[in-house]
């Protein structure tokens, strides 16, 4: 008996109506972005962020993202014959990644260049190039913010900081003077205190050379551990301290630095997190004795900017991801992105990754003009950074769920690359402190620190008349300021988030942006979930703006 089939057609194993590779695309192909860079003083820089964008688009650097979090690094304690050797072993695309972004200058370059806008023209560097990992980010962001702390000492910033801001990627471990370019990490939080590190055990004993001391204690999260030098919190005779720690001494020997193990995290997988010990680690002060919190947040006022730069980056990544396969995906006999609802999620997710994208860039150009002395940006940068880091890292997760849901059930499977996202979100509202100890500081820096409100307020103010709604916010800010309570803290700072988003948007993206994210964030007209955008939004306008060319 023959049998034939019943239906003549296409065999069951073609593909039909799925997107194809996103890569390769250019990962700065982003209005907000460009104009950003422009407007904050680095317009110079164009050519090289679109240049990086291309390669964090490519094919090649799509895959050494996707390598590095599949293999991750694996600890070596011990040697063949039972020596301490403490290394953390890489995938090659991991040192492929690394080696990039520290040639392309997001590692410490900028303290060494005199240009003005560097540290801007680094920041939207990082929006473009944060496109391939997350994980790698952490010893760039290290490094870059170790410089303004380690000039607490000038000794040894002399020594340092030419290898600190270099563009040569120099893995291994050596004599840290004999190497081409450095990388930092940082040793704060025990498993004791975390965040709140005064209470920290780990001591430093003096030595009888002027300077050097010796450390014994354990840290409970150091990233990175494959790092050149660390900046370490210790409790020195006259109290909480900041230290430089090698983990090789001048001498070619290896200074003790015992790694316990790595932290088995929810994602930032392609980055090694560790738990090193110190007994008779030998260490350098860095700034005066009983002086570490204020030497060390110099430090965190760098890598909490950055915070807010990767969870902007995040948000773009995962909207382009979500807007390209709704471009290319077809149901109910039509494309997605064809259809009124998706169209206004994706709208909404682009609302809100221009806000977060624009704030970004403000800082940055707040942080660039504050080291080069610029008193106001210094008071607005010190506020306002702790305000977006808040802020946008708190929106990051459940920006990337909402985009990781616009793909359907092919966003759940991990080669989609959205699953990754997803899990690095939560962890940019963590790392340099949660939400709370944000807030709090918030609070602190209103109380505490003259003009820092006044640095706050004039900013707004620049776009005062040009909305109601966000002269209404304004004005109930005012309110919320003076009545501001420990308890009431996060409602305070997602007010002053919002508003100052709102009030950049108003001053510098088109109108129809402006308007779309004043009538949801600030008037009230919007639901809970993304999505939700009145009817009088102008969809069209925003997507036409925000959705870059891919396939």
């Amino acid at each position: 008996m023959v049998f034939s089939p019943a239906h003549e057609g296409n065999a069951t194993h073609d593909v039909t109506n799925q997107p194809p590779p996103l890569a390769p695309y250019d990962a700065s192909e982003d209005a907000a972005l460009l104009e950003g860079l422009r407007r904050e003083g680095a317009g110079w820089a164009e050519e090289d962020v679109r240049r990086i964008g291309r390669i964090a688009g490519s094919v090649q650097a799509q895959e050494w993202a996707d390598l590095a979090n599949r293999h991750e690094p694996e600890l070596r304690t011990h040697d063949r014959y039972g020596q301490r050797v403490d290394e953390v072993e890489f995938h090659p695309s991991w040192h492929h990644l690394m080696r990039t972004a520290v040639a392309e200058g997001l590692a410490g370059a900028p303290w060494a260049d005199d240009r003005s806008g560097a540290h801007v023209a680094r920041t939207a560097g990082g929006l473009a190039w944060g496109h391939t990992d997350a994980g790698h980010g952490c010893p760039t962001s290290m490094t870059y913010a170790a410089v303004p702390a380690l000039r607490h000492q000038p000794d040894l910033a002399k020594l340092y900081e030419p290898l600190l801001t270099a563009r040569e990627y120099e893995p291994g471990l050596r004599v840290p003077t004999e190497k081409r370019g450095l990388l930092a990490g940082m040793g704060m939080t025990e498993k004791q205190g975390g965040s709140d590190v005064r209470t920290n055990t780990t001591v430093a004993a003096p030595t009888s050379e002027p300077g050097v001391y010796t450390l014994r204690g354990h840290k409970w999260f150091t990233s990175a551990p494959m790092c050149d030098v660390f900046l370490v919190l210790a409790q020195a005779p006259q109290g909480l301290s900041c230290f430089l720690v090698p983990r090789v001494l001048p001498d070619g020997s290896r200074n003790t630095f015992r790694i316990q193990r790595l932290k088995d995290k929810l994602g930032n997988r392609s980055n090694a997190s560790s738990e090193p010990e110190f007994d008779g680690t030998v260490a350098w002060l860095v700034g005066p004795e009983g002086r570490g919190v204020k030497t060390i947040i110099d430090m965190v006022n760098c890598t909490r900017l950055d915070c807010v730069m990767m969870s902007a980056t995040l948000m773009r990544k995962t909207l382009v991801e979500a807007g390209h396969h709704a471009r290319h995906r077809s149901a109910f006999g039509a494309r997605l992105s064809d259809q009124p609802l998706m169209r206004n999620v994706l709208a909404d997710l682009a609302l809100e990754s221009e806000a977060a994208t624009t704030l970004t860039l403000r800082l940055a150009g707040a942080a660039d003009r504050a080291v080069r002395g610029d008193a106001g940006e210094q008071a607005f940068r010190r506020i306002a950074t702790a305000v977006g880091k808040y802020w946008v890292t708190k929106r990051g997760p459940a920006f990337t769920a909402e985009a990781l849901e616009c793909l359907g059930g092919n966003g759940y499977v991990e080669d989609s690359g959205m699953p990754r996202h997803y899990r690095e979100a939560p962890l940019l509202s963590i790392w340099e402190g949660s939400g709370n100890v944000n807030a709090l500081d918030v609070l602190r820096a209103l109380t505490r620190e003259a003009g820092t409100a006044e640095a706050l307020f004039g900013e707004l103010a620049l776009a005062q008349g040009a909305d109601a709604r966000l002269d209404t916010a304004v004005h109930r800010l005012k309110g919320m300021v003076r009545e501001g309570s420990e308890a009431g803290a996060r409602r305070l700072v997602e007010h002053m988030a919002l508003t100052l988003q709102a009030s950049l948007l108003v001053r510098h993206a088109p109108s129809a942006i402006a308007d779309a994210f004043c009538a949801t964030r600030l008037g009230g007209d919007w639901g809970h979930a993304f999505g939700t955008l009145p009817d009088a939004a102008d969809v069209g306008a925003v997507l036409g703006r925000a959705l870059p060319s891919t396939g």
